[in-house]
């Protein structure tokens, strides 16, 4: 089974990622589940949302302790919370920011796991040139589809477009195309040497 757990503030898309990530697995014929998690429901609260993705039947309904991958789509929240909890030595991680690990403060926190699994997206850049508003969900789903190969981008746009159809789910796309365009053809610094 692989387990996502999104971080992130109300407003930014949360849970519907959780959803479009789960209905992108289901039409690839896996298992899929997303789970919100709801604190304060307010614009701008921390707010959680999981996603399971598996061969066979997921019979759990409890929230992810053990992700084997975050997506973080508001850095701000590395102050607020723990949002690195139970994450697999082997996880992989999704950063919406265009700071380094280091401006971000992060980098002892993150250094012990594998250098190409650990990616800084600039997702709200790529939402404001694409859907003209800073909602990062998106262009993070199509990051995690070029990093982990769990889903493939044509999943994901299919999930975009039937969660969000027209206008808003074409720019959407095109974000989330960015974004695995831009993580695909990403050599880490390592191998490139």
């Amino acid at each position: 089974m692989f387990q996502v757990r999104i971080h992130g503030r109300g407003g930014q898309g949360v849970v519907s990622a959780a959803e479009m990530l789960s209905i992108a697995a289901f039409l690839e014929g896996k298992h899929s589940q997303a789970v919100p998690s709801f604190g304060s429901e307010r614009m701008g609260a921390p707010v959680v949302a999981f996603c399971r993705i598996d061969d066979k039947t997921i019979r759990l309904r409890e929230p992810v302790l053990e992700p084997d991958a975050l997506i973080i789509q508001d850095p701000t929240l590395f102050s607020a919370i723990d949002v690195f909890a139970g994450l697999s030595p082997n996880g992989y991680l999704l950063i919406n920011s265009k700071r380094t690990l280091e401006e971000l403060g992060i980098a002892e926190a993150v250094n012990h796991l594998p250098k190409d699994q650990v990616r800084l997206v600039p997702a709200t850049e790529i939402a404001l040139k694409h859907i003209k508003r800073p909602l990062p969900n998106a262009v993070l789903l199509g990051a995690l589809a070029a990093v982990t190969g769990v889903i493939k981008i044509e999943s994901v746009v299919k999930a975009i477009a039937s969660k969000f159809p027209g206008k808003i789910g074409d720019a959407n796309i095109q974000a989330a195309e960015a974004a695995y365009q831009l993580l695909a053809n990403h050599i880490p610094e390592e191998a490139a040497c």
